[in-house]
């Protein structure tokens, strides 16, 4: 069996840390795609428009194969990557995890500046529930309406989910499987006579 299960969040994290006068307040944030990143990432600027810095890590798939870590101005190394440490050593993907910095007059040095990274992002993350989620595929099931009596049953049986229909004397219907279960899905249609599957 393919492996499609995954750890990610189920709501959005929030944390603080304080050191030397600055301030860092960390959010983890559950996102699907880059598009969802970048609104949350637009959405903490407007917010802390007035804050030094902005820094963050993501990572997206079920192994971490899509990932981005950024310092905006701090010393290289001593912000995205420390950020980006928490979320692999939690276990957790589909995360974005922003650091918001108001600099507090003190320089913290680069392992001052590492540690107070990685414990705001900790702490946004443990403050978030961690879920179990799996990689969805779709199957579009395509036959005549007079067929309809055949297909239902079958998509109840297996608890299949409806993510799309349209219904004509040639009906469609989307369901959404997981995606170590697609080839049994397929198996459970191959065999109708009339039907085609996409």
């Amino acid at each position: 069996m393919k492996e499609d299960a995954y750890i990610t969040i189920g709501n959005t994290g929030e944390g603080f840390f304080r050191n030397k006068g600055s301030r860092f307040i960390s959010f983890a944030f559950p996102v699907k795609n880059e598009e969802e990143i970048n609104f949350h990432l637009q959405s903490i600027r407007q917010k802390f428009p007035d804050a030094h810095h902005h820094c963050y890590a993501w990572s997206l798939g079920i192994h971490r194969n899509k990932f981005r870590y950024y310092d905006d101005g701090e010393p290289s190394g001593t912000a995205g990557r420390p950020i980006y440490g928490q979320i692999l050593s939690t276990g957790i993907t589909n995360v974005l995890v922003v650091v918001v910095r108001y600099f507090g007059g003190v320089k913290l040095g680069t392992s001052g500046l590492i540690k107070a990274y990685k414990t705001a992002a900790l702490e946004a993350i443990n403050k978030a529930e961690k879920i179990k989620e799996y990689e969805m595929e779709n199957l579009d099931i395509e036959f005549d309406y007079s067929m309809m009596e055949v297909i239902m049953p079958k998509i109840k049986w297996k608890k299949f989910r409806v993510v799309e229909s349209t219904y004509g004397e040639r009906c469609v219907i989307r369901i959404e499987v997981r995606k170590s279960l697609y080839d049994e899905a397929v198996m459970v249609f191959k065999d109708i006579s009339g039907i085609i599957l996409k």
